[in-house]
């Protein structure tokens, strides 16, 4: 095993880390916006640095591009589809947790109702 594959393997290993990190917070987090930002920031990152490491096991010019647009589309529909995610949370009311401090989103919303009237 040359130090490109340990490298790969690395790479693989801190992947999965950041999953299972991401389902401990799924469990962990206190509302429906913290546990979205869990799951796309290991969407991103897990799957990134996963596919990194396979291509480090076989690689070839091909597998470079085939990876590089996987990543490009795997973080550009992530953070696409956890904004759609919280949103639609937001919308249907789900609640924030006591901590969060500031709702501006809300006085946004006011201030728009207020001059539709």
């Amino acid at each position: 095993m040359d130090i490109v594959e340990i490298v790969g393997t690395a790479l693989i290993v801190l992947g999965t880390l950041a999953f299972v990190a991401a389902a401990i917070g799924v469990l962990k987090l206190p509302d429906l916006y913290s546990r979205i930002s869990a799951i796309t920031t290991a969407s991103g990152l897990g799957l990134a640095l996963i596919i990194l490491g396979v291509v480090l096991h076989e690689p070839s010019a091909m597998n470079a591009v085939k990876a590089t647009l996987a990543i490009v589309i795997n973080l550009a529909t992530a953070a696409v589809g956890g904004h759609a995610l919280g949103r639609a949370g937001y919308l249907t009311g789900a609640p924030l947790t006591k901590l969060t401090q500031y709702d501006e989103l809300q006085e946004t919303i006011a201030r728009h109702q207020e001059a539709e009237d």
